[in-house]
């Protein structure tokens, strides 16, 4: 299947077409927080920056910005043939369960060493993820985990009709 068109960049847009594959992985130092339960449980201004083509921005958050004692190891694997196998968490807030809320990469392949036991988190599972205080909306799909934000356009993976790119 062909790739789509991408869509228009206006001023202060990126294109996520024009992000690389393999991705790139690079510490910003946006402000990003997690709320789940009506408590930040994740803020940071130190995250890494996960770009690949075709997908939303994905922000890992370092686990010392994380709340202590929220997230706890959840059933299962995946695997990315880029960043090796991730890891999945669950979140605990005041005795209420979020499953499978994050997921981390604690042996990362080479060229991602940034990432060891850094936390991304699924906006679809949470109450509130921001970028600079910008809520975000989550990449389609439940597999997915990229952070849309007014900076980038797509179209997006994981969107209706994207199964064959």
């Amino acid at each position: 299947m062909r790739h789509p068109q991408p869509d228009p960049v206006g001023p202060d847009q990126e294109s996520v077409w024009d992000y690389p594959r393999p991705p790139s992985a690079e510490v910003t130092g946006r402000r990003i927080e997690v709320v789940l339960g009506g408590r930040v449980v994740a803020a940071t201004d130190r995250a890494v920056r996960v770009c690949e083509t075709s997908h939303p921005p994905v922000f890992y958050v370092p686990r010392d910005d994380v709340a202590p004692g929220v997230l706890e190891r959840a059933a299962g694997s995946s695997w990315c043939e880029f960043k090796g196998t991730a890891t999945y968490w669950d979140a605990v807030v005041d005795g209420v369960r979020w499953s499978s809320v994050a997921w981390s990469y604690e042996r990362p392949t080479a060229g991602y060493e940034q990432l060891r036991g850094a936390l991304a988190f699924y906006p679809s599972r949470v109450d509130r993820a921001t970028v600079d205080g910008e809520p975000v909306r989550a990449q389609a799909g439940n597999f997915y985990g990229g952070w849309i934000t007014a900076e980038v356009v797509g179209p997006f993976k994981g969107e209706p009709g994207t199964r064959g790119w």
